[in-house]
């Protein structure tokens, strides 16, 4: 079967390429992934402007683009008709509660809804893994695992792997995404002059959260498996009745 496999952190960063070394062991892994690190890019992609690639054989590019951009290239030009499914990761770095809408690693994703399989995003949360081995062969079985269960192809599968060793290892919870939102407050860089300079950094993990959560399975120790709906519509039965919308002129 063709995987298409990306990511936000760059063709050559480490979870991508611990990530390949598993699954094309059992599958046909096609690699389109950005020249640099995109964290916190999104679903954004490049309109109107040239997008650069670079070949590195029949079945691996490297985009100067963003994640969605390669997973939209890898879909609809590199390789149409073949992919059955589209996975993102190893990010480094957790994607944990509302952090997911500004995921390049979910972003990334995003474009394999519709497909046979459901695409899956994968994180692990450290930027400098204790056990990457142990956590690619762990995401591997998790990516079959779940293709074999037959999900609806618009759901998104966002896993999160604690920086664990295989000897820490707990079991794997299902989880609803964590709603306090962890995402860090802009840093005030410099103020000198009347054109100041921010600095948004990495999200922090809040300590106290509801048990059903995936910010509180990946503080536990436990890998969280979220199953995010995105058909991007919602059904009228599930709207207020009677409800109305006027225009006052």
């Amino acid at each position: 079967m063709a995987i298409l496999l990306t990511n936000d952190d760059g063709f050559n960063a480490l979870g991508i390429q611990e990530i390949y070394k598993k699954l094309k062991l059992e599958d046909d892994i096609k690699i389109v992934a950005p020249k640099d690190n995109c964290s916190g890019m999104s679903a954004s992609i490049t309109l109107k402007k040239d997008i650069h690639l670079e070949k590195v054989d029949n079945s691996s590019y490297i985009v100067d683009g963003t994640p969605a951009d390669c997973s939209y290239l890898g879909l609809t030009s590199l390789f149409l008709g073949e992919i059955s499914q589209v996975i993102s990761g190893i990010n480094l770095g957790a994607n944990l509660g509302n952090d997911v809408l500004y995921s390049g690693t979910v972003g990334a994703a995003l474009a394999g809804r519709g497909l046979e399989h459901p695409p899956i995003a994968i994180s692990v949360a450290s930027y400098t893994p204790l056990d990457i081995d142990f956590i690619s062969e762990l995401s591997s079985r998790l990516i079959h695992n779940i293709r074999s269960k037959n999900l609806s192809s618009n759901i998104l599968v966002n896993i999160n792997i604690p920086d664990i060793t295989e000897n820490q290892y707990k079991g794997i919870k299902v989880t609803k995404l964590n709603h306090v939102r962890p995402i860090s407050f802009p840093k005030l860089i410099d103020e000198s002059n009347r054109n100041p300079i921010f600095q948004i950094g990495p999200s922090s993990i809040p300590s106290h959260v509801p048990d059903n959560t995936d910010v509180h399975a990946v503080n536990s120790g436990y890998v969280s498996v979220s199953f995010l709906d995105y058909t991007l519509s919602i059904d009228s039965s599930e709207l207020p009745q009677n409800l109305e919308i006027e225009l006052n002129e």
